[in-house]
Protein backbone atom coordinates (compact mmCIF):
# COMPACT_ATOMS: atom_id res chain seq x y z
CA UNK A 1 0.00 0.00 0.00
CA UNK A 2 1.80 3.21 -1.21
CA UNK A 3 1.91 6.15 1.28
CA UNK A 4 0.82 9.92 0.63
CA UNK A 5 4.27 11.73 -0.57
CA UNK A 6 5.56 13.96 1.83
CA UNK A 7 7.01 17.14 0.21
CA UNK A 8 9.88 19.58 1.77
CA UNK A 9 11.17 22.42 -0.40
CA UNK A 10 14.68 23.94 0.62
CA UNK A 11 16.01 27.58 -1.20
CA UNK A 12 18.56 25.87 -3.22
CA UNK A 13 20.35 22.54 -3.56
CA UNK A 14 22.97 23.68 -1.30
CA UNK A 15 20.87 23.56 1.60
CA UNK A 16 18.38 20.41 0.30
CA UNK A 17 21.97 18.56 0.62
CA UNK A 18 22.42 19.58 4.28
CA UNK A 19 18.89 18.98 5.35
CA UNK A 20 18.96 15.92 3.91
CA UNK A 21 22.17 14.87 5.29
CA UNK A 22 20.68 15.94 8.60
CA UNK A 23 17.90 13.99 8.58
CA UNK A 24 19.71 11.05 7.32
CA UNK A 25 21.88 10.85 9.99
CA UNK A 26 19.28 11.23 12.50
CA UNK A 27 17.45 8.49 10.73
CA UNK A 28 20.22 6.39 11.50
CA UNK A 29 20.87 7.05 14.93
CA UNK A 30 17.21 6.21 15.50
CA UNK A 31 17.32 3.09 13.84
CA UNK A 32 20.50 2.38 15.79
CA UNK A 33 19.53 2.66 19.44
CA UNK A 34 15.72 0.76 18.18
CA UNK A 35 17.78 -2.55 16.79
CA UNK A 36 21.07 -1.87 16.85
CA UNK A 37 21.93 -1.19 13.05
CA UNK A 38 20.76 0.38 9.98
CA UNK A 39 20.17 0.10 6.65
CA UNK A 40 19.99 2.57 3.92
CA UNK A 41 20.32 2.08 0.28
CA UNK A 42 22.50 4.97 -1.56
CA UNK A 43 22.11 6.29 -4.98
CA UNK A 44 24.24 7.97 -7.10
CA UNK A 45 23.78 11.70 -9.17
CA UNK A 46 24.74 14.89 -8.67
CA UNK A 47 22.11 14.69 -5.79
CA UNK A 48 22.64 11.82 -4.45
CA UNK A 49 26.82 12.61 -4.28
CA UNK A 50 26.08 15.86 -2.71
CA UNK A 51 24.05 14.02 0.27
CA UNK A 52 27.02 12.50 0.73
CA UNK A 53 29.25 15.26 0.47
CA UNK A 54 26.97 17.30 2.56
CA UNK A 55 26.63 14.21 5.16
CA UNK A 56 30.98 14.06 5.08
CA UNK A 57 31.23 17.62 5.75
CA UNK A 58 28.90 17.82 9.19
CA UNK A 59 29.91 17.72 12.55
CA UNK A 60 27.35 15.48 13.30
CA UNK A 61 28.52 12.90 11.58
CA UNK A 62 30.16 11.64 14.32
CA UNK A 63 26.83 10.43 15.85
CA UNK A 64 26.74 7.44 13.49
CA UNK A 65 28.22 4.44 14.92
CA UNK A 66 29.58 3.63 11.32
CA UNK A 67 30.49 -0.26 11.55
CA UNK A 68 26.43 -0.41 12.23
CA UNK A 69 25.37 0.79 9.41
CA UNK A 70 24.33 -1.90 5.96
CA UNK A 71 25.27 -0.09 2.65
CA UNK A 72 23.70 -1.00 -0.47
CA UNK A 73 23.12 0.09 -3.67
CA UNK A 74 19.67 0.96 -6.03
CA UNK A 75 21.34 1.00 -9.29
CA UNK A 76 24.67 0.76 -10.10
CA UNK A 77 26.62 1.10 -14.05
CA UNK A 78 27.91 -2.30 -15.58
CA UNK A 79 31.57 -0.84 -15.56
CA UNK A 80 34.88 -2.04 -14.05
CA UNK A 81 35.62 -2.24 -10.53
CA UNK A 82 36.68 1.33 -9.69
CA UNK A 83 35.49 3.00 -13.20
CA UNK A 84 34.75 6.25 -12.10
CA UNK A 85 31.43 6.49 -13.51
CA UNK A 86 30.22 3.65 -11.18
CA UNK A 87 27.99 4.97 -8.10
CA UNK A 88 30.14 3.02 -5.58
CA UNK A 89 33.34 4.65 -6.67
CA UNK A 90 31.73 8.13 -6.24
CA UNK A 91 29.99 7.63 -2.96
CA UNK A 92 33.61 6.13 -1.64
CA UNK A 93 35.21 9.43 -2.96
CA UNK A 94 32.28 11.41 -1.38
CA UNK A 95 32.32 9.76 1.97
CA UNK A 96 32.65 6.12 2.59
CA UNK A 97 36.23 6.35 2.20
CA UNK A 98 36.55 8.80 5.03
CA UNK A 99 34.27 7.01 7.75
CA UNK A 100 35.10 3.90 9.59
CA UNK A 101 32.26 1.65 7.71
CA UNK A 102 32.81 -2.15 8.24
CA UNK A 103 33.98 -3.31 4.63
CA UNK A 104 31.43 -6.51 4.70
CA UNK A 105 28.46 -4.26 5.48
CA UNK A 106 29.41 -2.33 2.11
CA UNK A 107 27.12 -4.19 -0.60
CA UNK A 108 28.46 -2.53 -3.69
CA UNK A 109 26.50 -3.85 -7.06
CA UNK A 110 29.03 -6.65 -8.87
CA UNK A 111 31.73 -4.98 -11.45
CA UNK A 112 31.81 -5.91 -15.31
CA UNK A 113 35.01 -7.84 -14.20
CA UNK A 114 34.46 -11.39 -15.83
CA UNK A 115 32.92 -12.65 -12.59
CA UNK A 116 29.72 -12.76 -14.02
CA UNK A 117 28.95 -13.38 -17.62
CA UNK A 118 26.23 -10.02 -18.11
CA UNK A 119 24.39 -7.93 -15.97
CA UNK A 120 21.37 -10.55 -15.67
CA UNK A 121 23.68 -12.60 -13.82
CA UNK A 122 25.01 -9.89 -11.65
CA UNK A 123 21.38 -9.04 -11.17
CA UNK A 124 20.72 -12.28 -9.71
CA UNK A 125 23.82 -12.61 -7.48
CA UNK A 126 22.82 -9.18 -6.03
CA UNK A 127 19.32 -10.52 -5.36
CA UNK A 128 20.71 -13.70 -3.69
CA UNK A 129 22.87 -11.61 -1.17
CA UNK A 130 20.00 -9.01 -0.56
CA UNK A 131 17.77 -11.99 0.39
CA UNK A 132 21.01 -13.36 2.71
CA UNK A 133 20.76 -10.29 4.68
CA UNK A 134 17.03 -10.38 4.94
CA UNK A 135 16.79 -11.46 8.76
CA UNK A 136 12.76 -13.17 9.05
CA UNK A 137 12.04 -10.95 11.31
CA UNK A 138 12.96 -7.85 9.47
CA UNK A 139 12.68 -8.92 5.80
CA UNK A 140 10.49 -7.38 3.58
CA UNK A 141 9.02 -9.78 0.40
CA UNK A 142 9.19 -7.27 -2.84
CA UNK A 143 5.15 -6.69 -2.63
CA UNK A 144 3.19 -8.39 -4.79
CA UNK A 145 5.52 -10.51 -6.00
CA UNK A 146 7.52 -14.07 -5.83
CA UNK A 147 11.15 -12.74 -6.13
CA UNK A 148 12.65 -13.66 -2.76
CA UNK A 149 12.50 -11.31 0.88
CA UNK A 150 14.87 -7.59 0.52
CA UNK A 151 16.14 -5.95 3.98
CA UNK A 152 13.84 -3.59 5.44
CA UNK A 153 15.73 -0.96 4.30
CA UNK A 154 14.99 2.15 7.26
CA UNK A 155 16.10 4.65 4.18
CA UNK A 156 16.26 4.51 0.54
CA UNK A 157 17.19 7.23 -1.24
CA UNK A 158 16.52 7.65 -5.04
CA UNK A 159 17.47 10.72 -7.37
CA UNK A 160 15.16 11.63 -9.81
CA UNK A 161 15.90 12.07 -13.24
CA UNK A 162 14.29 14.63 -16.02
CA UNK A 163 12.72 12.38 -17.49
CA UNK A 164 11.30 10.93 -13.91
CA UNK A 165 13.45 7.83 -13.78
CA UNK A 166 14.74 6.76 -10.78
CA UNK A 167 17.43 3.92 -9.97
CA UNK A 168 18.03 2.21 -13.60
CA UNK A 169 14.07 2.26 -14.23
CA UNK A 170 13.27 4.06 -17.24
CA UNK A 171 9.70 4.87 -18.50
CA UNK A 172 7.94 2.82 -20.75
CA UNK A 173 11.41 0.11 -20.58
CA UNK A 174 10.75 -3.20 -19.57
CA UNK A 175 12.29 -2.89 -15.84
CA UNK A 176 9.45 -0.25 -14.96
CA UNK A 177 7.10 -3.43 -15.50
CA UNK A 178 9.24 -5.97 -13.61
CA UNK A 179 6.96 -6.98 -10.70
CA UNK A 180 8.77 -10.94 -9.50
CA UNK A 181 12.34 -9.85 -9.39
CA UNK A 182 13.78 -7.63 -6.82
CA UNK A 183 16.67 -6.88 -8.90
CA UNK A 184 17.56 -6.99 -12.76
CA UNK A 185 19.64 -6.44 -15.28
CA UNK A 186 19.09 -3.24 -17.68
CA UNK A 187 19.91 -3.21 -21.00
CA UNK A 188 19.84 -0.44 -23.58
CA UNK A 189 19.13 2.57 -21.37
CA UNK A 190 18.56 5.96 -22.74
CA UNK A 191 20.98 7.52 -20.42
CA UNK A 192 24.93 6.31 -20.74
CA UNK A 193 25.96 3.75 -20.03
CA UNK A 194 23.59 1.66 -21.27
CA UNK A 195 24.10 -1.50 -19.41
CA UNK A 196 23.38 -1.28 -15.54
CA UNK A 197 22.02 -3.12 -12.68
CA UNK A 198 19.11 -1.90 -11.03
CA UNK A 199 16.67 -2.65 -7.83
CA UNK A 200 13.05 -2.86 -9.32
CA UNK A 201 10.02 -0.89 -7.67
CA UNK A 202 9.00 -3.78 -5.76
CA UNK A 203 11.76 -4.04 -4.03
CA UNK A 204 11.98 -0.21 -3.92
CA UNK A 205 9.02 -0.34 -1.95
CA UNK A 206 10.30 -3.23 0.67
CA UNK A 207 12.05 0.01 2.05
CA UNK A 208 10.46 1.57 5.24
CA UNK A 209 10.84 5.18 4.33
CA UNK A 210 11.76 6.03 0.58
CA UNK A 211 13.16 9.84 0.30
CA UNK A 212 13.30 11.12 -3.57
CA UNK A 213 15.73 14.05 -4.78
CA UNK A 214 15.57 16.47 -7.08
CA UNK A 215 17.45 20.15 -7.61
CA UNK A 216 17.72 22.31 -10.57
CA UNK A 217 15.25 23.50 -13.09
CA UNK A 218 15.74 20.47 -15.34
CA UNK A 219 14.05 18.42 -12.74
CA UNK A 220 11.24 21.04 -12.62
CA UNK A 221 9.04 19.09 -15.23
CA UNK A 222 9.72 15.66 -14.01
CA UNK A 223 8.85 16.13 -10.56
CA UNK A 224 5.20 17.76 -11.84
CA UNK A 225 4.67 15.09 -13.36
CA UNK A 226 5.60 12.16 -11.18
CA UNK A 227 3.65 14.08 -8.31
CA UNK A 228 0.77 14.81 -10.62
CA UNK A 229 -1.12 11.25 -10.83
CA UNK A 230 0.85 9.89 -13.92
CA UNK A 231 0.90 6.52 -13.77
CA UNK A 232 4.79 4.25 -12.99
CA UNK A 233 4.91 2.46 -16.40
CA UNK A 234 5.47 6.57 -18.02
CA UNK A 235 6.37 7.82 -15.04
CA UNK A 236 8.69 5.71 -12.56
CA UNK A 237 9.37 7.81 -9.83
CA UNK A 238 5.33 7.92 -9.11
CA UNK A 239 5.70 4.65 -8.14
CA UNK A 240 8.76 5.12 -5.80
CA UNK A 241 7.05 4.97 -2.36
CA UNK A 242 8.04 3.40 1.08
CA UNK A 243 6.37 1.43 3.46
CA UNK A 244 5.96 4.22 6.69
CA UNK A 245 6.60 7.48 4.28
CA UNK A 246 7.84 8.70 1.03
CA UNK A 247 9.43 12.13 1.02
CA UNK A 248 10.03 14.16 -1.97
CA UNK A 249 13.12 16.78 -0.91
CA UNK A 250 13.48 19.60 -3.48
CA UNK A 251 15.09 22.65 -4.16
CA UNK A 252 12.66 25.26 -5.12
CA UNK A 253 13.67 25.20 -8.73
CA UNK A 254 12.87 21.72 -8.88
CA UNK A 255 9.50 22.26 -7.34
CA UNK A 256 8.33 25.29 -9.60
CA UNK A 257 5.92 23.68 -11.59
CA UNK A 258 3.94 22.09 -8.38
CA UNK A 259 1.21 23.75 -7.31
CA UNK A 260 1.73 26.16 -4.44
CA UNK A 261 -0.72 24.34 -1.53
CA UNK A 262 1.04 21.28 -1.95
CA UNK A 263 3.89 22.32 0.12
CA UNK A 264 4.51 24.59 3.24
CA UNK A 265 7.14 27.88 2.46
CA UNK A 266 10.36 26.85 1.76
CA UNK A 267 13.44 26.40 4.63
CA UNK A 268 15.11 30.41 5.05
Amino acid sequence: MSTAPQIVVHRDKELMAQAAAARLITKIVDAQAARGSASVVLTGGRNGNGLLAALAASPARDAVDWPRLDLWWGDERFLPDGDPERNVTQAREALLDAVGLDPARVHAMPAADGTYEDADEAAEAYASELAAAARPETASPPAGAGGGPVPAFDVLLLGVGPDTHVASLFPELPGVRETERAVIGVHGAPKPPPTRISLTLPAIRAAREVWLLAAGEDKAGAVAVALGGAGEIQAPAAGAYGRTRTLWLLDQAAAAQLPRDLYPPASP
